[in-house]
């Protein structure tokens, strides 16, 4: 091979087209001039200019959850770099594959106070899975390749690269990326044999067993999800899934037992709460599943399925911990068991069954209808039976009240169809993330839901999607208030609403015809149908401004510090409320 020497920027965009990225998003300035003349002198890549650069983080977040493929982002020096923290965040809390170049004051002036310098190696350390600065062109190429290789493997994450000016003029010799092999991060995929054994073991003798799913399972590819069904499936066990998780094993299936969590269902939480084993595949035990450490799932053996070994027993300390990537690991826990004669104790099984079907029965989404209101329940049960048996949507939502019963109301069948924020929980999150998910599936249906406190965090946005003629729906669920933040205040701050009540809210339906979308109001149960058909049906961005109820609140929930058995159920003000032995919460 002919050895090729060219300048960083470059160098740059040549091992972005070898790493097989199409899309780019970003903001352009000064200290990334170089790499931007270089995009402007191709047609391989194509770069979307958004508003502001934590879009551009969150729309790359939406782009690689919806196609497991690595979102790319370009942002320049100082502000441009501080602007990213948040969608950095964002991104390794949950665990999404990102590389962030960028640019930097020359290397002569690092440290000088130059303009629009930052330390943004340092400032990125805590909120990235790893970042570099490059301080030569020879660099470059490999730093590139490597920062691509790092955020896709093992547990995914965001990577920074920090690339000065100077090294972007700078000429140097371009290494492709079958020559760049990472030295010390290889992250084991496969799992010990003697954690097999153990874990089979388990299944073998469980007598009220839970498989607990989280993104993970997503993160390790369409495999996983099919390894992970055949292992629900075979055994008969009850499957619950995280936020994260959601579309990791079918809504539909007579096996799943929902959303479990802070906002979970009613079956879901009681059911970990009493099992006797669990087997946790790529989730984290985290603060909004577990709640109450001390009384988490007090009598449950418990497995850790998990690719990142700082996982394991962070949260939860566990009986078997599994290292490896989770359909690996599924798959060959499924082999063993099936080898060993694919024996559960069936009949303690079918009577755990018998328990569940019991918990079901509470209907714990269970809502008091209004014939003049519309109740932002109503409004998702409505959407849903619009979008049922299509395989071209995604679904996105900003975070708050309307985030959570998105989850529970809204099923997803197959993965890479749901996109939130779900641990660094991010206002603003929703539109750009769509906007992503629309550049990857042009053809699609993308459905942004939100609220109208937290749409405004990113609503700049707006003007990307029209510039670039994406589609993007955006289902508001329109109550004047911060939700989430006035239901605790309800609930556990005695009725003080302090700033939660959004004064002066804009005319949506305005604001969406001001940047050329078109705007659509439902105010009363009868119109949402009307209103849903037309947002569907409209070839270009839609605004749908839906006046919901003021005050409802979203149960099922788990206040701060209790248990899964001592939930607030629909109707329920006194999160004191107590619990029966049988965990039924007493109304």
């Amino acid at each position: 091979m002919s050895v090729r020497t060219m300048t960083g920027a470059e160098m740059i965009v040549k091992a972005l087209v070898d790493q097989g990225v199409e899309a780019v998003f970003g903001y352009p300035g000064g200290a990334v001039l170089p790499i931007y003349d270089e995009i402007f002198k191709q047609n391989r890549l194509r770069h979307f200019l958004v508003r502001q650069e934590g879009g551009a983080v969150h729309a790359a977040e939406g782009y690689a959850r919806s196609t497991g493929k690595v979102g790319v982002v370009l942002v320049t020096s100082g502000p441009g770099a501080t602007n990213a923290v948040t969608g950095l965040t964002d991104a390794l809390m949950d665990s999404i594959p990102i590389v962030c170049l960028t640019g930097q004051v020359p290397t002569h002036l690092i440290g000088n106070d130059a303009f629009q310098e930052a330390d943004t190696t340092g400032i990125t350390r805590p909120c990235t899975k790893h970042n570099y600065l490059i301080r030569s062109p020879r660099d470059v190429a490999s730093t590139i390749h490597e920062a691509f290789y790092v955020a896709r493997s093992g547990r995914p994450g965001p990577v920074v690269v920090d690339i000065p000016k100077d090294v972007q003029f700078a000429a140097g010799v371009y290494r492709p990326p079958e020559e760049v092999k990472h030295k010390s991060y290889k992250p084991r995929t496969r799992p010990e044999p003697q954690a097999v054994e153990e874990t089979v073991a388990l299944i073998e003798a469980a007598k009220r067993p839970v498989v607990y799913v989280g993104g993970g399972v997503i993160n390790s590819g369409p495999a996983a999800s099919r390894a992970l069904r055949r292992l629900v499936e075979a055994t008969g066990f009850p499957c619950t899934q995280t936020l994260m998780g959601l579309g990791a094993f079918p809504a539909s299936h007579p096996q799943s037992i929902g959303m479990l969590g802070m906002h979970g269902l009613y079956e879901a939480n009681l059911a970990m709460h009493g099992a006797d084993l669990i087997i946790a595949v790529g989730a984290r035990f985290d603060d909004r599943v577990t709640g109450l450490l001390s009384g988490f799932a007090p009598n449950a053996k418990k497995v850790h399925i998990d690719i990142d070994p700082s996982s394991i027993n962070k949260n939860v300390i566990v009986d078997v911990p599994v290292v490896a990537d989770a359909g690996k690991a599924v798959e060959a826990i499924r082999r063993r068991w099936s080898a060993r004669g694919g024996r559960t104790n069936y009949r303690a099984v079918e009577k755990w069954w018998r328990e569940i079907a019991k918990w079901r029965k509470r209907d714990c989404l269970k809502y008091e209808h209004d014939d003049k209101v519309i109740k932002p329940q109503y409004a998702l049960e409505r959407l849903q039976a619009k979008i049922a048996g299509r395989d071209d949507v995604y679904v996105t939502t900003e975070v708050g009240q309307h985030q959570m019963w998105a989850a529970q109301f809204l099923r997803f069948e197959r993965p890479h169809h749901w996109m939130t924020s779900g641990g660094l929980g991010t206002m603003g999150y929703g539109l750009p993330a769509a906007i992503g998910v629309q550049v990857a599936h042009p053809d699609a249906l993308v459905i942004d839901v939100a609220g109208e406190a937290s749409i405004l965090m990113n609503i700049q946005e707006l003007s990307t999607a029209s510039q670039y003629r994406l589609p993007v729906k955006l289902f508001i669920l329109n109550n004047q208030w911060m939700g989430m933040v006035r239901q605790w205040q309800e609930l556990l701050h005695g009725e003080r609403y302090s700033e939660s009540y959004t004064d002066s809210l804009p005319d949506f339906v305005r604001l969406a015809e001001a940047f050329g979308w078109t705007g659509l109001r439902a105010e009363r149960p009868e119109e949402m149908d009307d209103v849903i058909d037309a947002m569907i049906a409209a070839d270009g961005p839609v605004i749908a401004d839906v006046q919901v109820a003021q005050m409802e609140n979203c149960f099922p929930m788990i206040p701060s510090g209790k248990a899964h058995n001592e939930m607030i159920l629909g109707g329920m003000e006194d999160p004191e409320a107590e619990i029966d032995a049988e965990g039924m919460v007493l109304v």
